[in-house]
């Protein structure tokens, strides 16, 4: 078998979210079905990906791997771009294909994911050519209260207030980046980037900085509900059209072994100072 790597993007409106689930609309069963079709195999193909997004969520840099037989890609990888761009549906494009080195994993080996939320408080609302991407606040955003509130998030914490808890599933991460800025259009631009993400974390997050940044709460609030541990009903999950996963990052070839290793384990913070 032969691993490949499968760099994509799709417009996240009209699919149930990326994991193939029967009878929905999916990322990953467009194509997977897609592959099964063009590489003329009775089995269908089944991907792995960086990070599964939920129903409505956009991705520009997502990243995926399928293990073909060697004799399958020999025969059909020249031209497989070309045959995926004539079966897939407009809404979700394949850019590039390639053959992944050695213990690749577009899952387990990723270093960070990095995640753009847009947000516009225009009083008129959205750009109608933006309305698919862009989440509209009908309250005026203070930028700089916003990024004030983002900086007690940074670094390695456990989001289970930011979280939907899953069974058996860590909500510890560590977030690298959490930092909005006002473009040119007016749109406001959260750029969000961790090692890992667990359900809704991104969407939370933002829902607790646009409180902060329309004045219903002080900029020392989202720490607060981070350190308190439990679901705060005051934070909102905000809409999905508005997230967009913009890019997967992953280490030097070499050192794609440990990372898979360190992925898998399941972390646990360090007691707090005069804890037993």
């Amino acid at each position: 078998m032969v691993r490949i790597r499968l760099d994509l993007a799709y417009d996240g409106r009209e699919f149930s979210g990326w994991a193939r689930q029967r009878g929905q609309r999916t990322v990953q069963g467009e194509i997977e079905d897609a592959l099964r079709v063009v590489l003329r195999r009775d089995e269908t193909p089944e991907l792995t990906v960086a990070g599964r997004t939920d129903a409505g969520v956009h991705a520009r840099g997502q990243v995926a791997h399928v293990d073909l037989p060697h004799e399958v890609w020999a025969e059909h990888g020249e031209h497989l771009l070309r045959r995926l761009a004539g079966r897939l549906p407009m809404d979700v494009r394949v850019w590039r294909l390639s053959e992944a080195p050695a213990h690749f994993d577009a899952r387990f080996s990723a270093v960070w994911r990095r995640y753009a939320y847009r947000v516009t408080d225009h009083p008129g609302g959205v750009d109608p050519l933006l309305r698919g991407h862009v989440l509209w606040h009908n309250w005026p955003l203070d930028v700089d209260a916003m990024n004030e509130a983002a900086r007690g998030l940074l670094g390695e914490h456990d989001f289970a207030a930011y979280c939907k808890k899953r069974e058996g599933a860590t909500t510890i991460r560590t977030l690298q980046r959490l930092e909005w800025a006002r473009r040119p259009d007016g749109v406001l631009e959260a750029t969000v980037q961790a090692d890992a993400f667990c359900h809704n974390m991104v969407r939370s997050l933002v829902g607790a900085m646009l409180f902060v940044g329309d004045g219903h709460r002080p900029p020392e609030w989202p720490a607060k509900v981070l350190a308190a541990g439990v679901r705060d009903s005051a934070v909102h999950v905000v809409r999905p059209h508005g997230l967009t996963l913009e890019e997967v990052a992953y280490p030097a070839d070499h050192e794609l072994e440990a990372r898979n290793l360190a992925s898998r384990n399941k972390r646990t913070l360090p007691p707090l100072p005069g804890c037993c």
